[in-house]
């Protein structure tokens, strides 16, 4: 019998236009843990599609072999039934149904037409037990942080007896606490046989765990890595992702604001359902012409929800306190006042916030800045094509045409998608909330070159992220949150992660 559960032989997928998978080969041994790396693009979450068939068998070339036989699979229920479950990035749980109900929906067995709730109730026990959720199964899912809902997610893997777990981007959306968690599971799976194979841009996780390293660029397979045997380092994997020597992940930039140019007083943000609490209690900061302000702290901290209640009251039952513009006192009721008076807002949620999926790259890029393409109400199309087609060369979105359906883009380059909507409304002011989350290496050093040439125009940058590296390497000064209020505020000279973290713990 093969020492590989997985076998994948000269896979190519197209799609119009686009040559995603460019003859990939891969094998996984069994009981290991696999990672694959890749800029956004690359194909990683493709390949993991057709061999899971979320793509049918007969829509790619190549040949995929599960527990030494070749796959035929029409659909995801036909990988499942073997034994092979894959956990997409962006969760698929229902949120009005409970823990349990999602973790046997689809495959629930019924007695003359009749479902024995009590017995899947007793039965979901066990596998949150083996995930290490310890909430009631009744539990709505909606009603859980997206770590545990993650957990929910592996659950219901796990009770269709998967012996190959795929996860793409487990952590993305996850605290440092809750990342751990995770890692520490999926070790306990590989102790109980269970094979994982992981797509994930954090390059310290994947070495803190996985046994190999696939590396693909491109759409094709560039290198394998037994990561002990070879010694495997973050560069030698971002050499290998970006096909060149990533020296500086931060890029140097001269640091020298300027004036204050907004500055919060005071500010209060209520619940948008329980009317009673503070979210956000009683912050004030400042920002300066020219600079990058951070904002950093635990999930749950408060920063999200105290940037969009500023930016045109967007969360919140109602906020409270002060906001001055170039001295100018100013209560933005709408996103759209907010935009008109140069503030500009980045979701850290871009497909539900950010982005209409269902369009192309076009009308996503024109959206906020109708104004600047219009004559007398109406659309000019040449002047949407070039203004469109500027920030696609500039930020260099990889895309056949500016025609592209914004979902077939990947994570990175709809990233890019949304920062280049932000840019063309010209803000003098821009928030962007967790910038880099969900993509690679060469896209984020990118991100960081935008903020960059914003700071060299003489413009202000406000920037909220759960990476710490990110902050210290790229802010001016770094605001640290928890419980909804400012714990302290440290210069970029003195900021290290121990003080950051000891200022959102301790205070």
């Amino acid at each position: 019998m093969s020492e590989y559960i997985l076998e994948i032989n000269n896979l190519t997928k197209e799609f119009p236009g686009v040559k995603a998978l460019d003859n990939v080969s891969l094998k996984v041994k069994k009981g290991e843990i696999h990672s694959l790396c890749g800029e956004n693009g690359a194909g990683k979450s493709t390949l993991m599609s057709c061999i899971s068939g979320v793509y049918p068998n007969n829509s790619y070339d190549g040949k995929v072999f599960f527990k030494g036989h070749e796959t035929n699979y029409g659909s995801v229920k036909d990988s499942e039934k073997e034994g092979l479950a894959i956990i997409h990035q962006e969760l698929a749980l229902s949120p009005y149904l409970s823990i349990y109900e999602n973790i046997f929906l689809g495959h629930m067995k019924t007695n003359f037409g009749i479902i024995n709730w009590n017995k899947y109730i007793t039965e979901s026990k066990k596998y949150l037990n083996i995930v290490g959720l310890h909430e009631p199964p009744e539990t709505i899912v909606s009603k859980l942080g997206v770590g545990k809902q993650q957990l929910v997610e592996i659950a219901r893997a796990l009770s269709k007896k998967a012996e190959l777990l795929i996860l793409d981007e487990p952590t993305s959306s996850l605290n440092d606490d809750e990342s751990e968690k995770l890692l520490d599971l999926i070790l306990e799976f590989k102790r109980q046989g269970i094979t994982s194979v992981i797509i994930s841009h954090k390059l310290n996780e994947v070495l803190k765990v996985a046994d190999t390293v696939t590396i693909l660029r491109d759409g094709q397979s560039i290198r394998t890595y037994d990561v002990k045997g070879d010694k495997l380092t973050e560069e030698m994997i971002i050499k290998d992702m970006v096909g060149r020597d990533l020296t500086h992940r931060f890029p140097d930039r001269k640091s020298s604001p300027g004036n204050t140019i907004m500055e919060v007083k005071n500010w209060s943000v209520y619940h948008p359902d329980y009317h009673d609490i503070r979210v956000v209690d009683n912050v004030s900061f400042f920002l300066r012409k020219g600079e990058i302000l951070a904002f950093c702290g635990p999930m749950g901290a408060g920063r999200t929800e105290l940037m969009m209640s500023i930016f045109g009251n967007s969360y919140g039952h109602r906020s409270e306190g002060e906001l001055l513009i170039n001295g100018k006192r100013q209560k933005f009721n709408s996103p759209h006042e907010a935009i008109s008076s140069r503030l500009g807002y980045i979701s850290e949620d871009r497909k539900s916030l950010g982005l209409v999926l269902i369009q192309d790259i076009k009308t996503n890029i024109t959206h906020s800045s109708l104004n600047k393409i219009s004559n007398f109400g109406v659309i000019d199309e040449q002047k949407e094509i070039i203004e469109a087609e500027r920030y696609r060369n500039d930020l260099n979105i990889k895309t056949p045409s500016i025609n592209q359906i914004v979902r077939n883009l990947s994570g990175g380059n709809q990233q890019k998608v949304v920062v280049s909507k932000a840019l063309l409304a010209d803000p003098d002011i821009l928030i962007v909330d967790e910038p880099t989350r969900g993509i690679d290496v060469g896209a984020k050093t990118e991100i960081y070159g935008i903020m960059n040439n914003m700071i060299t125009a003489g413009k202000s940058v406000i920037m909220v992220t759960s990476e710490l590296p990110e902050a210290l390497g790229m802010a001016d000064r770094i605001y640290v949150m928890n419980e909804g209020q400012i714990k302290g505020v440290l210069n970029k000279e003195e900021a290290t992660q121990e003080k950051i973290m000891h200022l959102a713990l301790v205070g």
